[in-house]
């Protein structure tokens, strides 16, 4: 089923909205869970939180032509809520060395209270992976938006672990150029 027509019976208040969106994303959105809360069952209640959040917020939202970008990023915010929540010592742990090497790309702490708004950010961010090289922004979303290990990324292109550490350097080396080109790092 295509994905307007699922947002379709998310519109209609149609059960069978959940049991579509299950079918066709259930899985990708499960592994996206799991790489967060890194536990089968946890990564289960978040997908089923995100299809109770979907159904809360279809409508206003009419995502049509993006269902699988706008489950996601539910999914991975409920996820990262739910490891915030339970203290999770490994996954904070992660989630705090994934922040810090994108800290020093997008502000300079001293100056985070005048740095652009996040909308802003997300523009500026954007731009840069379209204009990036797919392997490069394939790499990137890998890591810091599926939260995949570099071990992980390197199986998945076939790559040494030392050129994935590469590849990742200077994609936030040129994020921190644009983003300074677009007046956002001081």
């Amino acid at each position: 089923m295509e994905d307007s027509q699922i947002v379709a019976l998310y519109l209609a208040r149609d059960e069978n909205a959940i049991r579509q969106s299950a079918e066709k994303y259930g899985a990708r959105l499960r592994a996206l869970a799991a790489c967060i809360v890194g536990e089968r069952t946890e990564a289960e209640e978040c997908e089923n939180d995100t299809y109770l959040r979907a159904w809360q917020t279809i409508p206003p939202h009419e995502p049509r032509d993006y269902l699988f970008a706008y489950l996601a990023k539910i999914i991975r915010n409920l996820s990262l809520d739910r490891c915030r929540a339970a203290g999770s010592q490994k996954r904070g742990a992660r989630l705090v060395e994934l922040s810090e090497e994108l800290e020093a790309s997008l502000c300079a702490p001293e100056r985070a209270s005048d740095a652009l708004d996040a909308a802003e950010l997300g523009r500026l961010v954007s731009a840069w992976l379209r204009s990036s090289p797919p392997e490069r922004r394939s790499i990137f979303l890998r890591r810091y938006w599926y939260m995949d290990s570099v071990a992980e990324i390197a199986r998945r292109f076939s790559f040494s672990e030392s050129r994935v550490k590469t590849i990742l350097f200077r994609a936030r080396r040129d994020l921190k150029r644009h983003l300074e080109k677009e007046g956002y790092v001081l």
